[in-house]
């Protein structure tokens, strides 16, 4: 059985060394003049986030096959579950070949931050997207087999992201090259995902989907369903597990003493391999592959 401190103390020293990078080289756009702002950091949990940026976990090269993931970690929108939803699930991923990217977005309830769900979070998960797809050479990814994957308010990002469409830009800042690019992700992974973006309003176009909760789950259970229901219904392919006797926040399955809530990263890794995921294309892993970061 897995290990909870391990897990977690596993993830503390990934991310130790792990690199991180800024989506925006001069600042994220309404945020230019904060982005120098130290992150809060009280125990595992971050807040005070105005320079938005990806934590990179590759995949060893034994064993990696050229599939990314971003990963959105929860929080309520106040703060970021980075360790338990955002590099554990790295951890997780990497086991199974495939890179990982942990954003920290900027958090709408965090007191005094002044930004938006709708805005300014989920246009720091497009150009997570946008950005991952413009480096993939640089990282060994594929940029067409590159998927989200959201923990309770990180999955309202994806869900807004994947299921959504993409409202017109209200910045004044001038695109560059890698805002010419698809912020559509290729498959979404929703863990216990919250209410905004559940219904989607562009579904018919939404990526495959796999989606978790905890039937017990007030907030979260209702949204995992209907988004699900959604999808069935406009012909996306859509996996939904919903587990008993389980409420929110299982995280990747090291807080909970169920058997099958731990062992629900199997199941996702069970579906990313009968979708293909896993598998490169045209037979090769695509080329930049880096060494194992130490």
């Amino acid at each position: 059985m897995r290990n909870p401190f391990l897990l977690t103390l596993l993830a503390v020293c990934l991310h130790a060394g792990a690199q991180q990078l800024p989506l925006w080289p001069d600042g994220a756009p309404g945020s230019e003049q904060r982005r120098n702002e130290a992150e809060k950091v009280d125990k595992v949990y971050i807040s005070n986030v105005h320079a938005p940026s990806l934590t990179v976990a590759r995949a060893d090269v034994r064993h990696a096959n050229g599939a990314a993931v971003i990963i959105v970690p929860g929080g309520g929108h106040r703060m970021l579950v980075f360790q338990s939803e955002g590099m554990v699930a790295a951890k997780s991923l990497n086991r199974a070949g495939v890179t990982a990217f942990v954003l920290k977005y900027r958090l709408a309830r965090d007191p005094g931050s002044g930004y938006s769900i709708q805005g300014d979070a989920a246009a720091d998960l497009r150009r997570a997207v946008r950005w991952v797809r413009a480096h993939a050479v640089d990282y060994g990814v594929d940029p067409e087999r590159l998927g989200v994957m959201g923990f309770s308010a990180g999955g309202e990002l994806v869900s807004l992201v994947a299921d959504n469409p993409e409202p017109a830009p209200v910045s004044s800042r001038a695109p560059d090259a890698i805002d010419q690019l698809s912020a559509r992700p290729d498959f979404q992974i929703l863990v216990y995902p919250g209410p905004l973006g559940s219904p989607g309003k562009a579904v018919q176009n939404a990526p495959p989907a796999f989606i978790v909760a905890g039937s017990n789950d007030k907030c979260c259970m209702s949204p995992a369903l209907t988004l699900y229901q959604q999808l069935i219904a406009a012909g996306v392919s859509a996996e939904l597990h919903l587990y008993a006797d389980t409420d929110h926040a299982f995280n990747m399955g090291q807080r909970s003493e169920r058997l099958s809530d731990e062992h629900w990263p199997d199941r996702l890794r069970d579906w990313l391999a009968d979708s293909g995921w896993l598998v490169p294309r045209h037979g090769r892993v695509p080329q930049g592959v880096p060494s194992p970061t130490p």
